[in-house]
């Protein structure tokens, strides 16, 4: 019996919205023991994204987006303000691997349970903050989420059609890339741990994070001072380069044209060869200088076919042409479906619906959806009970004293 690559792994989640969690769920999909902590006055704010009436029966435990992004954990209540919570976490962390947070800068410190604190109980133990600007400097106690990493990184600066305004990517970008970098950097902890017998401190800041994904218009600008420009869809270097409509309402294909070969091959599939000839497109210079005349070109062709037959009559003279996919496309696409790209997942109060499974495909010890994403506070026994060893009647004092809780405290975010 195979045994996944986290196998063993004890991770204790106190993060929240898509960051933290998509980070910890990388690790549960591979293995990993995540217990996801909440409160009943401090819980995932992803729980109250439902789409649904806010009088529908446990409507926080049927939030699309939380249980995608939290699928294969474990999740008990906990409020880590009291005594005896703050307590029982430091019980709980004592025979942990992993403690991953995205609160502000302050919030650890100010509970006393930063890294000093948890090392002093586990010295084997690995601690991950994911603060939006670090735990120093003038921004350090600023609130953060994906939306502001970007305008802070200079990405929404850089993306935009020329003579436009800024856009921002309108899906949060900063999050899964800190999430992705969070999760690479604790299986390098772990690693490193092995080497040295101790655990570590590690610091993610996002919105430095996503900073090094623009690095080559920062090297550059540090080169030259000059200012990078907005292009939409258009390269640096490459003409014809865009997104162009196709037949039907709302179908795009995108095309990529690198040299004077691949464009002599578009110039017979738009079945216009002399194009190739024309002094206004005689090499990679002048087709850039005159990308709106050629655009116009290929535009007029577009519009005729559909994007599938667009992409294929391209793709068949040699070229990069992808239809863009719409979402129900994508769920219905014959390649993923064929590869098993999508799992069903069974919810005990959400019901059943599939999802994109592991990102990782190993020989030796595949991955798949194990558990769907807790419900709140569905594994309190097994933390308190098995983990913990406390009984009964002192799980059932938890719950009186408002330490743990079996439904959240919806004035908080609704």
């Amino acid at each position: 019996m195979y045994r996944l690559p986290l196998h063993g792994i004890r991770v204790l989640d106190l993060t929240m919205a898509w960051a933290g969690p998509y980070a910890t769920r990388l690790l549960a999909d591979m293995g990993a023991e995540v217990i996801k902590i909440e409160s009943i006055d401090n819980w995932d704010v992803l729980r109250a994204l439902t789409g649904q009436p806010p009088d529908t029966e446990r409507v926080w435990d049927k939030s699309p987006y939380f249980n995608q992004t939290n699928r294969n954990k474990y999740g008990c209540s906990l409020d880590l303000s009291k005594p005896r919570g703050r307590e029982l976490f430091l019980c709980l962390a004592a025979q942990s691997d992993v403690v991953i947070e995205n609160f502000r800068a302050e919030v650890m410190d100010n509970l006393n349970l930063g890294y000093d604190m948890l090392c002093g109980v586990n010295d084997r133990l690995i601690m991950v903050s994911m603060p939006g600007h670090g735990k120093t400097g003038p921004e350090r106690d600023f609130v953060t989420y994906g939306t502001n990493v970007e305008q802070l990184a200079g990405l929404c600066h850089l993306t935009g059609y020329e003579g436009g305004p800024p856009h921002k990517t309108g899906i949060s970008y900063g999050d899964p890339i800190a999430g992705i970098s969070a999760a690479g950097a604790i299986a390098l902890a772990l690693w490193a741990r092995r080497r040295t017998g101790r655990g570590q401190y590690i610091e993610l800041a996002q919105r430095e994070n996503l900073i090094s994904l623009i690095g080559e218009v920062v090297v550059a600008f540090s080169l030259n001072h000059r200012e990078p420009s907005r292009r939409g869809n258009r390269h640096s270097s490459m003409a014809p380069h865009g997104c162009y409509l196709c037949s039907g309402e709302d179908e795009w294909i995108t095309i990529a044209c690198e040299n004077d070969a691949q464009f002599a091959a578009l110039c017979s599939a738009l079945d216009q060869p002399g194009l190739a000839r024309d002094i206004r497109f005689a090499d990679v210079v002048s087709r850039y200088r005159n990308q709106d005349e050629l655009d116009e070109i290929v535009a007029a062709w577009t519009a005729g076919r559909t994007k599938e037959d667009a992409a294929e009559s391209l793709q068949s003279a040699g070229l990069s042409a992808m239809p863009v996919l719409s979402v129900p496309e994508v769920f219905a696409d014959q390649h993923l479906r064929y590869r098993g790209f999508f799992e069903p997942v069974s919810h005990p109060i959400a019901g059943g619906w599939e999802i994109d499974g592991p990102h990782w495909r190993m020989s030796e010890s595949p991955a798949h959806i194990r558990l769907p994403a807790p419900t709140f506070s569905e594994h309190n026994r097994y933390v308190f009970g098995e983990l913990l060893g406390l009984s009964d009647d002192e799980i059932g004092q938890l719950d009186a004293d408002g330490i743990t809780g079996s439904a959240p405290n919806r004035a908080v975010h609704d």
